[in-house]
């Protein structure tokens, strides 16, 4: 039979970072959580926990911190159902859902889904921030328990839900355009004229030289890291650069970005994957992303 309250010290420890602050949001103190870990560790003969700065869980220690997650989430559903079945929590302990998703679903179409989600309910979330074709990776190792992906195979152990297809522009400001591309968008003047990239992981841009341009092509590169700095740094005239549709319409719109090709969107498809785990709060967050993701839901190309 595991130790909860061991385990419980063992999931505060990672959330937190520290076992100082791990004691402080269980009301112990720091011996006492310490205490406990290593209680824990001794009785199941491995290290849970890699003490640094910040704290981080061996992959036996994510598996238990995943399974208390889950505990929690259970015991949550049961409580709203059965009132009275089980004590309440303390004060200012609530249910957390940890998923994984894109940034530019993050700052546009999923702020729907989260506002849906807190507003039901009294669970909170805990996001993660990767590539599309990453997020399937937090799965697999079980730091979350559902992700907005490009990867459409369920991963093991989840369910895997179409959501759309993300719609991606080229475009740039028009005196960028004016600068880099007066005599026209050819595989000459993309070869020279400075593109924008989000990080290491971002293909986007590569991808549309290619499908249209042909291989080989290797702008020089910016680098912005976040979302709303991405669409600065294009409406700034830095560079041009794959912007999310349903972003940057009221720049297309009103002519402070312009399409490089207007007749030649990249559609990302997108799913939702969760674990197959009968958790209330997951399947309510479900039906919100579902819900919200109808932004999304377009005919790819149009």
């Amino acid at each position: 039979m595991l130790d909860y309250p061991s385990l419980e010290a063992l999931a505060a420890v990672v959330r937190e970072g520290s076992f100082e602050r791990a004691a402080q949001a269980l009301h112990v103190t720091p011996s006492a959580i310490s205490q406990r870990v290593k209680l824990l560790e001794e009785r199941l003969g491995r290290v849970l926990v890699l003490r640094g700065q910040p704290c981080a869980a061996t992959e036996a220690g994510r598996q238990l911190c995943r399974h208390v997650e889950q505990v929690g989430l259970l015991e949550h559903g049961l409580r709203q159902a059965l009132p009275g079945v089980l004590p309440e929590p303390d004060a200012g302990e609530r249910a957390t859902l940890r998923v994984a998703v894109n940034a530019d679903s993050l700052g546009g179409w999923f702020m729907e889904a989260a506002r849906r989600f807190t507003e039901g309910g009294t669970e909170l979330l805990d996001i993660s921030l990767d590539d599309q074709d990453h997020t399937a990776q937090w799965l697999r190792s079980g730091e979350v328990l559902a992700a907005v992906t490009a990867t459409p195979k369920p991963v093991q152990g989840c369910n895997s839900v179409a959501l759309g297809h993300m719609a991606y522009v080229a475009a740039a400001s028009p005196a960028y355009v004016q600068r880099h591309f007066a005599k026209g968008v050819d595989q000459q003047s993309l070869a020279h004229a400075p593109v924008l990239v989000f990080n290491q992981k971002d293909l986007l841009q590569k991808q549309w030289l290619e499908q249209h341009f042909g291989a080989g092509l290797k702008p020089p590169r910016h680098w912005f890291p976040a979302t709303q700095a991405f669409i600065d740094a294009g409406l700034a005239g830095i560079g041009w650069g794959m912007h999310p549709v349903e972003l940057v319409a009221p720049h297309l719109a009103s002519g402070t970005l312009v399409a490089l090709r207007p007749d030649a969107t990249l559609d990302v498809a997108l799913h939702w994957q969760h674990v197959r785990v009968a958790l209330p709060a997951l399947q309510r967050l479900t039906q919100d992303v579902c819900a919200a993701a109808q932004a999304i839901q377009r005919v790819p190309g149009a």
